[in-house]
């Protein structure tokens, strides 16, 4: 078994998903999603008109991190629920 310490945020973000989709286990994407600073803001969003090109923005930031772009300050966050998830 590689040690799971030793790879990128990235290569953990492969093998989690990898794991998830083969259990299709959409518990661990929706978890995932709704801890990110995207989804953070689109629920503080008002059901304003105003409001919907700032929440179009947010879920394009949260599939940009989804697919491991721009990770930003979840980083941290995102690559311990990915090693807690493959050491599950």
């Amino acid at each position: 078994m590689t040690d799971l310490d030793a790879l990128t945020t990235e290569q953990l973000r492969e093998q989690a998903f990898d794991k998830a989709r083969s259990a299709h286990d959409l518990h661990f994407f929706w978890d995932l999603a709704k801890h990110m600073r995207g989804s953070r803001a689109i629920a503080g969003e008002d059901a304003s008109s105003g409001s919907i090109t700032g929440t179009l923005t947010e879920l394009v930031d949260v599939a940009r991190e989804l697919m491991g772009k721009d990770l930003g300050d979840d980083e941290p966050l995102l690559r311990a629920r990915f090693l807690d998830y493959l050491r599950a």
